[in-house]
């Protein structure tokens, strides 16, 4: 059994993290750090463990795991390994921001590799330390790779997508509390989000003379999690042959897959998947792109990762039902 340590143990995606290494048959959690919560069980924070664990918090750690997951806040991973050392032994899969862009991927003579399995399993697979991507870059760049893969990202890509409130984290803000979310809808951040510069990052590796522009509308939905993208951008193919390049790319994906059917986001939510489906409209390509943000979008895909760095099934403890009904 991996012997895993989990820092910052007590926002969203830690505790979807939690609930899916509880059920992973092979993985055990060593520790969960909270320097907030230290001493409380960690089913008084994630309620939804009650009578499932009696694992408490704590704020010491343990350097001989076999797996160490950074759930801290974005600028807060560096400080974290500046201030702590574990076994050479110790693999990393780091949650926030820090290490996805590649001028910020090597650290302390670690390398980050940037962690979507869809876009380069093989990496992964020999990596010590992975920067898990953005909720936003993932759901953007399933749906675009496809196409940059060809060389066929020659035009402007206009994006609208909309996440539920789980992305804004645990903490309160003026946008978060119930009040202000319920039976509204806005949005944030225009053309300026900060999963664009993974998005630029990974079009670029595939095609290297894209110049072009990608317009990015976020917002913010009333609903609690799941995000849902439209794309579209010129593609003077056919629907035929757009669904043949994207079956192609994505033939051996565990849980990226192109759906002939329309696709929503009580398909994806409560699982590890992402859905596309594509429409042609004269010379115009439009992809509908689905995921859950706290699971393919953040905890699943690390677990994810964490079973391509030690050879396991891709699938293994992300067997998920979605929660359609």
């Amino acid at each position: 059994m991996l012997q895993v340590g989990i820092i910052g143990g007590a926002g969203y995606t830690a505790g979807e993290l939690i609930r899916l290494l509880m059920h992973h048959p092979k993985a055990e959690i060593n520790f969960i750090y909270s320097t907030s919560n230290v001493g409380n069980k960690v089913s008084h924070i994630h309620q939804d463990l009650v009578g499932s664990t009696e694992l408490k918090f704590t704020d010491t750690i343990n350097s001989e795991i076999d797996v160490l997951f950074l759930c801290l806040g974005h600028g807060n991973s560096t400080a974290f390994l500046e201030n702590n050392s574990f076994s050479v032994k110790t693999k990393i899969i780091d949650l926030s921001n820090d290490f996805r862009l590649k001028k910020d991927g090597i650290f302390d003579g670690k390398t980050f590799v940037y962690g979507l399995p869809e876009l380069q399993k093989e990496k992964i697979q020999t990596a010590t330390c992975i920067a898990n991507p953005g909720c936003f870059a993932t759901a953007l760049q399933l749906a675009i790779l496809p196409l940059a893969d060809k060389g066929l990202l020659n035009d402007d890509v206009h994006i609208n997508a909309t996440t539920g409130a789980t992305g804004a984290g645990t903490s309160l803000s003026k946008t978060t509390h119930f009040t202000w979310r319920d039976n509204n809808f806005s949005y944030y951040k225009p053309f300026i989000h900060q999963h664009l510069g993974e998005v630029h990052q990974t079009v670029n590796q595939l095609q290297n003379n894209f110049n072009s522009e990608i317009n990015f509308m976020p917002n913010r939905g009333n609903f609690s999690r799941g995000i849902f993208a439209t794309v579209y951008t010129k593609f003077d193919g056919s629907l035929e042959e757009a669904k043949s390049i994207y079956n192609n790319f994505y033939k051996d994906a565990a849980f990226t897959f192109v759906s002939d059917e329309e696709v929503h986001l009580k398909q994806v939510v409560n699982s590890n998947k992402c859905l596309l489906h594509l429409h042609k409209h004269n010379n115009k390509l439009l992809i509908t792109s689905a995921i859950d943000n706290l699971l393919k979008g953040a905890s699943g895909q690390a677990i994810h990762n964490m079973n391509l760095m030690f050879g396991f099934e891709e699938t293994e403890g992300l067997k998920l039902k979605a929660n359609f009904f």
